[in-house]
């Protein structure tokens, strides 16, 4: 089976946890078995290996995501970059050409497109293998996965089927309608769009073929800065008259607000807080090192970062966007390929950061014009590289590298340091990469 999990978009109904680096998918507030947490990522990934150890998984994602990709799913993940956001029709087309050109996947194959952030159980990626086998049977160019609607929603599409059967034709296909459309098509019969469908890989590269001018995935990818922003459903859904809508019965939540992803936790904290006995429905996710204590509050969210706090009737969360919109704040807390990252201290010529690398992993061999780092270790063991140069280093010892020079540290252990970056100018851009040598 070859799946294509979209995980792109930035961050804003779940601020302050999210960001354009982080979001909502690699927030790790769902308890695992072994007492830790995963995120919305881990879990999807972890259920289909689980439903079939043989599966191609292939991650359509944006450039910005691919170090948190592979930091919780490891170095073997298979990842599609997008290298800018241009929404989901031309990702879907830059991964099923990556699937063609670069995996070599066969046209005839089929691909089962799926967003990597519902909340379900294992019998939806049962579902999800028996829609890949009836786009194989190619009775319709698309087999789309309808959802029972619980209420008139804007923010999905509508499919009404023929028939009432499991497997049906549809009849109309309508993305995102509003209020009152959405509530005359759940009259009909409607199911929610629930963004996942299947085809053969040649529908995709030939729609694709007919809407943007490529020759392959080199020549897309090349191209693609220049591609119009639209999605797969307005793109190619809306236009096409042969489709199949298979009911999925089961268990399908969208966890796009706190609300709803509160309703999904299975305990009301994670993190540093104490809950009152006098609180009703308040859920608290800390990430600070603080602790966080609720009395006599109900119907509450209550989120800390190192981005900022956000303290919330649970109804209400769900129109935070507007307002996260005017917040202008740098990203304080990242995951890299390598480890992690948490800034601790901001001043005008000066930058503290908590670095934490993972064993056996390193830094890029990188350079900076305009600032100077000092690097002293807090706990682990490791080696350091500056300009060529390898020696050991571990706890309380201090490496200062000045503007220019060439630098990285190689974790032997799980090795944490405090980094203090220096200069008038502190910018993400300026950093210089190398090959090491």
């Amino acid at each position: 089976m070859n799946i294509v999990l979209l995980s792109g978009g930035s961050g804003k109904r779940l601020w302050p946890l999210s960001n354009d680096i982080r979001s909502k998918q690699f927030i790790k507030i769902f308890k695992t078995e072994d007492g830790g947490y995963e995120s919305m990522l881990q879990r999807v990934y972890r259920q289909i290996r689980q439903a079939d150890p043989s599966a191609k998984v292939t991650i359509a994602t944006s450039k910005a995501q691919v170090s948190a990709i592979r930091n919780q799913l490891g170095e073997n993940a298979e990842v599609s970059v997008e290298p800018c956001r241009r929404d989901t029709f031309p990702a879907i087309t830059l991964a099923v050409a990556y699937l063609h050109d670069v995996m070599g996947v066969t046209e005839e194959e089929p691909v089962v497109i799926c967003p990597v952030d519902p909340y379900v159980e294992d019998e939806y990626f049962k579902a999800v293998e028996e829609l890949g086998r009836q786009a194989a049977k190619g009775e319709a160019n698309l087999v789309l996965m309808g959802i029972h609607p619980t209420y008139p929603s804007e923010k999905y599409g509508y499919i009404i089927p023929d028939d009432t059967s499991s497997i049906s034709t549809v009849s109309t296909f309508k993305e995102k309608p509003d209020e009152k459309t959405a509530q005359e098509y759940i009259s009909q019969g409607a199911l929610w769009n629930g963004g996942v469908f299947a085809c053969k890989l040649k529908y995709i590269l030939d729609t694709a073929h007919e809407l943007i001018d490529f020759e392959d995935y080199a020549d897309l990818f090349d191209k693609y800065a220049e591609l119009n922003k639209i999605s797969f459903d307005y793109a190619v859904v809306e236009n096409e008259k042969k489709i199949q809508v298979m009911r999925y019965e089961g268990q399908w939540k969208d966890l796009g607000t706190w609300n709803t992803l509160t309703e999904a936790m299975e305990e009301n904290s994670v993190g540093n807080a104490v809950i009152g006995n006098t609180c009703q429905n308040v859920h608290v996710i800390n990430e600070l090192n603080v602790p966080i204590l609720t009395m006599g509050v109900a119907d509450m969210v209550i989120s800390a970062s190192p981005e900022g706090i956000l303290v919330s009737d649970k109804k209400q969360s769900s129109y935070i966007k507007p307002y996260v919109d005017d917040i202008s704040q740098q990203v304080m807390f990242a995951e890299k390929s390598w480890g992690s990252f948490r800034v601790l201290d901001v001043e005008n010529e000066s930058m503290t950061i908590k670095v934490t690398l993972n064993p056996g992993c390193r830094m890029n061999y990188h350079s900076h014009r305009n600032r100077d780092e000092v690097w002293t270790v807090v706990s682990g063991e490791g080696r350091t590289i500056v300009d060529g140069m390898e020696q050991k280093v571990t706890v309380g010892d201090v490496i200062a590298m000045e503007a220019g020079c060439r630098h990285t540290v190689i974790a032997d252990t799980k090795l944490k340091l405090i980094e203090v970056q220096l200069g008038r100018e502190i910018s993400v851009d300026d950093k210089q990469k190398y090959p090491l040598e």
